[in-house]
């Protein structure tokens, strides 16, 4: 009878609040992860906002790819922004501690902004593809108003369709535990602490991944595939060459992030025997990203290396 009375207060006690425990099974020695990871955090905004900068400052980047560069830019110092103080503060200061809202609010911001930053590489795509397959049609086509209009439909899709996830994880019952082996609030990582049936957040997760991140890398595929298709088609090796390097940037950054995006999919769902290893993959997938971008589209585009390397001599000559 008391034992039957003890498990019915378990099931209607709500917990307040909930721990992130960090990185699982390195506790004791992750605080050292805090210093790679606050360089990368802080090497992301200098470079993505040196990036915004020499967009803004450069007439000759005065063009719709360079400005869905510079939306992605922004999309990245804001995926960082969004978990990196709170996973430094838990590494240096063991402020482990989250509230249920503000829990529920970053899984939302998370899924917002990854949501946004697979968009951005769709219209990224797109404008590559109308460049180099409708060359006389791109002046025409990738306008002003089609990147306003791109970016706001992004922006409301992904907005849209990520506000379930929040409100489902916030309608389950977290009873007993509270403690999340993770440093970030993750759809699986805190629906897997509650106490009644989460099927219906699994559900919605995978719908999620198809609809978006499905449906953008398979217009993304198709893209690249006609652009190949094209290239092959054109009788000057030079041509040919000059139109494959302005996709090779775009080709790595995509190669990445799709690709860790299925790695973390499938650790996440299956048993392995380093929980570590889902954890740091899905950190790092939220930092490396909007550090890597600038970088490589600094190294592989002519036209922004040019324009940094005039913003940072104009810095240079103002001190």
């Amino acid at each position: 009878m008391s034992q039957a009375l003890r498990d019915s207060n378990s099931s209607k006690f709500q917990v307040s609040e909930f721990i992130l425990m960090g990185f699982p099974g390195i506790h004791d020695w992750q605080h050292w992860l805090s210093l790679p990871l606050a360089l990368l955090y802080l090497f992301a905004l200098v470079a993505n906002i040196l990036i915004l900068t020499t967009i803004n400052q450069e007439t000759t980047l005065n063009q719709p790819m360079y400005h869905f560069l510079g939306i992605l830019a922004v999309v990245d110092m804001g995926l960082a922004t969004t978990i990196m103080p709170k996973i430094l503060a838990t590494l240096w200061f063991n402020a482990k501690v989250i509230s249920l809202p503000e829990c529920f609010f970053q899984m939302y911001v998370i899924h917002c902004f990854v949501g946004m930053e697979s968009g951005i590489f769709l219209c990224m795509a797109i404008d590559r593809y109308v460049a180099i397959c409708r060359p006389l049609r791109y002046p025409s086509t990738i306008t002003e108003s089609f990147v306003v209009k791109a970016t706001v439909f992004m922006v409301l899709r992904n907005s849209l369709l990520t506000i379930p996830v929040p409100v489902l994880a916030s309608q389950r019952h977290y009873c007993s535990q509270n403690q999340i082996e993770h440093c970030l609030c993750s759809n699986l990582g805190v629906t897997r602490l509650s106490c009644d049936d989460r099927t219906i957040n699994s559900i919605y997760q995978l719908f999620l991944a198809w609809t978006l991140m499905g449906s953008d890398l398979g217009v993304i595929i198709l893209s690249y595939a006609l652009i190949l298709h094209s290239v092959l088609k054109l009788n000057s090796a030079e041509a040919a060459s000059k139109a494959l390097s302005t996709c090779t940037s775009h080709l790595i950054l995509i190669l990445f992030f799709y690709t860790v995006v299925v790695v973390i999919s499938i650790t996440h769902s299956a048993v392995v025997t380093a929980p570590v290893f889902p954890v740091l993959l899905n950190v790092l997938h939220n930092v490396i990203p909007p550090a890597l971008n600038p970088m490589v589209y600094a190294l592989k585009t002519k036209d922004l290396r040019q324009g940094l390397g005039k913003v940072l001599r104009l810095g240079i000559r103002n001190n």
